[in-house]
């Protein structure tokens, strides 16, 4: 179970103004590119499920997860998870072809997946995806995430933190961000479904 706060920024100016005031405790920042996929039969998302091939800095890695039954409530994020790493030439050759998904026999999660998911004849789809710039930081003992996320109809801002202990995480991020002046609200939804929404959350 990933369990993460996500809390929205308005606008570029916050994001920005954030990323200035962690500039000291930063780790790297991260070029994403995610792609989605489902059965031709909607198999995954019938069952809350999504499938996701993310590339890292080009193709310097790429990594294929699988994410059911998310729930977010309050700005905190439950997601069940499960996720490899796999060579990205085949990635990207699932992404040009996305039937390739259904004869990978060196990822033991698109194993699963056709097994669980009872993916058919049809095999998978890919329903495309965005972009997405992550600044890390390494800030008060809490590993923070600082997104932009670049879809094809505008741009979302985020910072979010991965935690045993999501209260107390949210607790001193939103102490922080009072003191500073930065404006926020909870995540109401994840970053998929946005993109399936295909329209920014207001």
């Amino acid at each position: 179970m990933e369990v993460e706060v996500k809390l929205r920024l308005p606008d570029s100016a916050s994001h920005q103004k954030l990323s200035d005031l962690l500039s000291r405790f930063h780790l790297k920042t991260h070029l994403q590119e995610n792609i989605f996929f489902d059965g031709a039969a909607a198999e995954l998302s019938s069952k809350r499920a999504v499938l996701r091939l993310r590339f890292y800095n080009g193709d310097s890695l790429c990594v294929i997860s699988l994410k059911a039954k998310a729930v977010i409530i309050d700005g905190v994020s439950r997601v069940e998870e499960d996720e490899e790493e796999i060579d990205p030439s085949i990635g990207r050759a699932c992404v040009a072809e996305p039937w390739r998904l259904g004869f990978v026999d060196s990822s033991r999660i698109l194993k699963r997946v056709r097994e669980e998911f009872e993916i058919g004849d049809k095999g998978f789809v890919c329903l495309g995806g965005f972009r997405n710039v992550r600044a890390v930081y390494d800030w008060k003992g809490l590993k923070l995430e600082l997104d932009e996320t670049q879809f094809d109809f505008g741009t979302c801002y985020e910072i979010e933190c991965e935690s045993d202990d999501p209260e107390a995480a949210k607790k001193l991020l939103e102490e922080f961000l009072k003191e500073n002046g930065i404006s926020y609200s909870y995540s109401e939804v994840s970053k998929f479904a946005v993109f399936l929404s295909g329209k920014l959350p207001e």
